[in-house]
C-alpha cells in the first residue's frame, strides 16, 4: 500500500498541471487520425494512446512506487482494485467528441486515497482551459497556451437556486433513466456536452446539476468530482450516499453531481 502526503498536494498538482499540458500537445501533434474501435464498441484513437503514454512517462516520474489505472491501459490488461493512493487516468475523454472536430474532450488525471478522489486536474486542449482542485483546499481555473500556462484563478460552485435549474447532460449517453430522472423537476434547462467538461461547468457556477444514472468508469469521473466537491459541490448516489471508487469492477453504478451540497434523501427532493 503506497501514500502520498497531503502535505504534498500543491506540488502534485503544479506536476499533473504540466503532465496534462505535454498530453496536450501530445494529442493536438496526432490530429483525428488513426481511429479503431475497441472491444466495449466505443472508439479510440491515436490521439488516446499518444496521451496515456506521455501521462505515463510523467506519471511513473513522479512517483514510480503509485499505481496508475489508464482507460487504455485497461482495455489491454485489466487492472485489479488499487489500495491506498493510486492514479486514475483517462488520457482522452469525449474521443467521440475529439473526432467530431468539437471542442469539449478532455484530458483527466486524478488521485485516489482510500476510494475517494482527492485531487483532480482536468485540461480541456481545444479550449486552453485547466481545471483543478484539492480536498478541502479549494479549487481554480487557468488558461494555457502551447506549454504555458496563465495564472490560476479560484472557483467556487454555486448553491442550487429558487428558480430554473441549468442541467448539464451528456451528447453522447443521455439514457432514458437519467431522462425519466430529470421529467421530475419543474424548471430545468438542460446543456447538452461531452466528457468530464460537465463537472467543470458546475465546479465554475456556471450549471447547478449533472445526473447520470448509468454505469460510467472511475477513471470517467474521479478527476471531476474531486475538482467539484474542492469548489463546494457534492457527487452522491442516486440516493444521496458517497460514491466509493475503487471495487473490483471500476465502474461507478450511478451518481448525481450538485453545484452545492446535495439535498437530503433522494437527490431530487
Amino acid at each position: 500500500m503506497s501514500t502520498i502526503d497531503p502535505a504534498a498536494y500543491p506540488d502534485l498538482m503544479a506536476a499533473l498541471t504540466k503532465i496534462t499540458i505535454s498530453a496536450a500537445e501530445a494529442i493536438r501533434s496526432q490530429g483525428q487520425g488513426g481511429i479503431h474501435i475497441k472491444a466495449d464498441g466505443s472508439p479510440v484513437t491515436a490521439a488516446d494512446e499518444a496521451a496515456e503514454a506521455v501521462i505515463h512517462d510523467g506519471l511513473t516520474q513522479l512517483s514510480s512506487a503509485l499505481p496508475i489505472i489508464s482507460e487504455e491501459a485497461a482495455e489491454r490488461n485489466r487492472p485489479t482494485a488499487a489500495s491506498g493512493s493510486y492514479f486514475l487516468v483517462d488520457p482522452l475523454d469525449g474521443t467521440k467528441e475529439f473526432i467530431a472536430g468539437r471542442d469539449e474532450y478532455t484530458i483527466n488525471i486524478a488521485l485516489v486515497a482510500d476510494g475517494v478522489p482527492v485531487l483532480g486536474v482536468i485540461a480541456a486542449p481545444a479550449q486552453g482551459l485547466i481545471w483543478r482542485g484539492i480536498l478541502g483546499r479549494g479549487a481554480e481555473r487557468l488558461k494555457f497556451s502551447g506549454r504555458e500556462a496563465e495564472t490560476p484563478q479560484a472557483i467556487k460552485a454555486r448553491p442550487r437556486p429558487e428558480g430554473e435549474l441549468i442541467v448539464m447532460v451528456s451528447r453522447s449517453h443521455l439514457e432514458a433513466r437519467t431522462q425519466a430522472y430529470l421529467d421530475g423537476f419543474r424548471h430545468t434547462r438542460c446543456v447538452g456536452c461531452g466528457s468530464s467538461v460537465k463537472f467543470c461547468r458546475l465546479a465554475e457556477g456556471a450549471a447547478d446539476l449533472y445526473p447520470r444514472l448509468a454505469p460510467t468508469h472511475d477513471w470517467d469521473i474521479a478527476a471531476g468530482h474531486a475538482i467539484l466537491v474542492a469548489a463546494g459541490g457534492s457527487v452522491v448516489d442516486p440516493d444521496g450516499g458517497a460514491l466509493r471508487f475503487g471495487s473490483p469492477t471500476l465502474i461507478i453504478p450511478a451518481f448525481v453531481a450538485w453545484g452545492g451540497p446535495a439535498p437530503t434523501g433522494v437527490t431530487r427532493a
